[in-house]
């Protein structure tokens, strides 16, 4: 029913409108008396087979909603009816802020892919603070936090203390978003010896709290072998708690949009089928790199079961979702966790 008949209606007007109509409405019906078990029972898969004891918490299910969806923690408890083992919200920065100038999502349908610039728009930490306070502990909560577009390079670190402090009592495990290309100042992100600061500073605010939370970082899928040794040595050296690949790519060879839609749509990160094959290759690096010595959350053009197998296969031990939920409906969760049974059994 999505596919035949909303997805057209929706695919007609802005993505970014539509983004917002999407969360009333998934809203405004989940308030409806019975909805929610509705789609429960639409949705939900519940099987031994597919719980993943990772992270030191237990995943009812390997399917996760990635960061970016719901960026303030406002649809979590309502997205948890449709069948997710996980969420995660943010991106989360200290102060509330805009982002980058409208328009800034675009659709590549016949890629079946998003390009988008939206420079880590959120309503910032106490907002989301405030919305994970209303938490009816459905399923894991993960927290992606970033900087502030304005933050000086010598504050860099404070911004994600500042986001770890905050959101620690409320998020099952963190992400240290390093890899999105739609913010300022990116080149210091990837640093090798930054990221050792900030994982190390990080991990010291962690041990101040009584229960410790797993933290990960999200890589791009542009980085080449030389790059990708060097993330496997910093988690390593480290002892992070794992890796999610991939983020957006800046990379625009092999798409069938013409030459003239992608000079007009600009820079940004793409996401969806296009990267498909690049994230994969990421996370199967990764893993015979490392010999699976940490864990890995596969993300990148996940439109059917069979793309999310793949990426188990290469490596990952969770998958998470965003552009083929966007282009393939909430059925696609329970597609994938039908089909990790079947396989299981």
């Amino acid at each position: 029913m999505y596919k035949l008949l909303l997805r057209p209606i929706l695919f007609a007007f802005d993505p970014e409108k539509v983004h917002y109509f999407t969360f009333s409405l998934i809203r405004n019906i989940s308030k409806l008396p019975g909805m929610p078990s509705l789609f429960r029972s639409l949705y939900q898969l519940n099987d031994k087979s597919l719980e993943r004891e990772l992270l030191g918490l237990k995943f009812k299910n390997p399917v996760g909603l990635a960061a970016g969806f719901d960026k303030n923690a406002v649809l979590y408890n309502e997205l948890a009816n449709f069948g997710f083992g996980f969420i995660e919200i943010g991106t989360v920065t200290p102060k509330g802020q805009e982002g980058n100038p409208k328009k800034r999502l675009f659709r590549l349908k016949d890629d079946k892919g998003i390009i988008n610039r939206m420079g880590f728009n959120n309503e910032g930490l106490e907002a989301a603070i405030s919305e994970l306070k209303k938490n009816k502990g459905q399923l894991i909560i993960g927290g992606n936090i970033g900087k502030n577009t304005k933050t000086l390079p010598e504050d860099y670190t404070k911004d994600y203390l500042e986001c770890f402090n905050g959101l620690h009592p409320y998020v099952d495990y963190f992400v240290l978003n390093v890899s999105c290309p739609n913010v300022g100042s990116h080149a210091k992100l990837n640093d090798k010896d930054y990221l050792l600061e900030l994982i190390s500073e990080v991990q010291k605010a962690n041990a101040t709290f009584e229960k410790q939370k797993p933290i990960l970082l999200k890589i791009a899928p542009d980085l080449n072998t030389i790059q990708l040794d060097e993330i496997v040595d910093l988690v390593n050296e480290t002892n992070l708690d794992g890796v999610i690949a991939s983020n957006t790519s800046i990379d625009r060879s092999g798409l069938k949009a013409s030459e003239d839609r992608l000079t007009a749509i600009g820079n940004g990160g793409l996401s969806g089928q296009p990267i498909k094959t690049k994230s994969t290759q990421v996370i199967k690096y990764l893993a015979d790199k490392s010999n699976k010595s940490f864990v890995i959350i596969g993300v990148g053009g996940i439109h059917s079961a069979d793309d999310a197998i793949e990426k188990i296969e290469a490596g990952a031990d969770l998958v998470q979702i965003y552009t083929g939920f966007i282009y393939e409906g909430p059925k696609l969760i329970r597609h994938i966790n039908k089909a990790l049974i079947k396989k299981a059994n």
